[in-house]
């Protein structure tokens, strides 16, 4: 029984520090940009569908590809996630934005103007704890 538990624990440990070496193969989805630090998403500012900003994270291992992603307060904004390098999820509590592979996207009202931590959600080895980026509602 011993040797049962400790294999089971041995291949859930595995998992979990491998996660972020997978590779993963693209899918085709809509096409978005995402903003530079110190810059504003795409899109425009306005209420419909049509004008939701756009802001495509791009994960790779224990890093987004920004530091920063900034929208306009009031937008509605539609956040994307692509896994260019390991398995990676992402959550942004206070817009209850949920991303992973099988969420790709989601669409929020930026409402309250701020600084948001944007996490990865799922463990993905040793950096999982240092990958972090920041949503700026200005």
């Amino acid at each position: 029984m011993k040797k049962m538990i400790v294999w089971a624990f041995a291949a859930c440990l595995i998992f979990a520090l491998s996660a972020c070496g997978n590779k993963e193969t693209p899918q085709a989805s809509a096409p978005s940009t995402g903003a530079a630090a110190g810059s504003t998403a795409s899109g425009s500012a306005g209420g419909s569908a049509g004008g939701a900003q756009e802001v495509k994270l791009v994960a790779t291992n224990f890093q987004f590809d920004q530091k920063e992603y900034h929208v306009k307060a009031g937008s509605d904004v539609k956040v994307s996630l692509e896994n260019k390098e390991g398995l990676h999820g992402v959550t942004i509590k206070d817009f209850n934005v949920k991303l992973d592979n099988n969420t790709k996207t989601a669409s929020f009202k930026a409402d309250k103007p701020g600084t948001y931590d944007i996490i990865c959600a799922i463990p993905c080895g040793s950096g999982h704890l240092n990958m972090k980026s920041k949503l700026v509602v200005e």
